[in-house]
């Protein structure tokens, strides 16, 4: 079954709805627009993603407590239900006095976490539910945090339910970062909508060591992102060509394998102490001239 993907926050994950409205059930549906929806939380505005075909939401990591932190479960299909309304001036008009608040937020937030001392959390964001009735503040840490007493403090002070979202790094990157040393922005910014895990094993496949990891690292203080657009052509090369330590046959003996060149499809052999680069070609050596390769 067809549905839309509607986010309410760039850091929040996407929750599923039907592809109409429940007061015009047959107006058109744009990647885009910014709708108003009623979950079980209350009523919020958010915008279309994209669409996609009905698959339940993943168990959060805090099952017992999900009710507590806000936590929206999509598990059957009957908990999927059609959007509001398209959102309209006035709601936009709403939204954008809301987000005036967002500051004064931020900064008390950021206060009582110093109150409480919890040195180990940052506060990086915070949304307000469109129906006014909830706040959630992101935030990142290294250990597990205990922010009970800082929960009921936001409480006591706003009147509103409280949901505290810990995100990663990466994720963070998409709020407060700024350019990459491409000069360009940030990717996770400007167009990269889903970070996916950058292992280290790719500075290996791509020859990238000798820059060391302080050139590979972006401002999150993680592998670049960018390792990943091109570790799948590297990957592809690398199924092609012997592995460092195997030993192949040539005209001047046995060489042993001591390092594969992905991108140019080449490969240097030990022989008998001295290194050698060679192309390998569709499984077979290559002498370094066209003329042998051809043989």
């Amino acid at each position: 079954m067809k549905v839309v993907k509607i986010q309410f926050h760039k850091l929040d994950k996407e929750y599923f709805f039907l592809p109409e409205f429940s007061d015009d059930r047959g107006a058109d549906i744009k990647v885009g627009d910014l709708v108003i929806v009623q979950t079980v939380l209350g009523e919020d505005m958010g915008v279309i993603s994209g669409w996609t075909d009905f698959e339940p939401n993943a168990q959060s990591d805090n099952q017992e407590n999900g009710k507590n932190l806000g936590i929206i479960e999509q598990r059957s299909i009957s908990d999927i239900k059609p959007m509001l309304r398209r959102a309209n001036e006035k709601d936009l008009k709403k939204a954008a006095e809301q987000g005036k608040e967002f500051s004064k937020y931020l900064h008390d937030c950021k206060q009582l976490t110093k109150k409480y001392d919890l040195t180990e959390m940052k506060i990086i964001d915070v949304n307000e539910s469109f129906d006014g009735a909830r706040l959630t503040f992101y935030f990142i840490a290294d250990t597990r945090v205990d922010f009970r007493e800082l929960v009921k403090n936001l409480v006591k002070n706003y009147h509103k339910k409280i949901r505290l979202q810990q995100v990663g790094v990466r994720d963070a990157a998409k709020t407060s970062g700024d350019f990459g040393s491409c000069g360009l922005p940030l990717c996770c910014r400007s167009w990269l909508e889903k970070i996916g895990n950058v292992s280290p094993d790719f500075i290996k496949d791509q020859e990238l060591g000798h820059r060391g990891v302080g050139r590979l690292t972006g401002p999150c203080g993680r592998l670049k992102c960018c390792l990943r657009f091109e570790e799948e052509s590297y990957k592809y090369n690398l199924e092609k060509l012997p592995n460092v330590g195997d030993v192949i046959k040539t005209a001047a003996g046995p060489g042993r394998v001591r390092v594969v060149h992905p991108l140019k499809h080449t490969v240097e052999l030990e022989v008998d102490g001295t290194r050698v680069e060679y192309p390998y070609l569709e499984g077979k050596l290559c002498e370094k001239s066209q003329e042998d390769c051809n043989k």
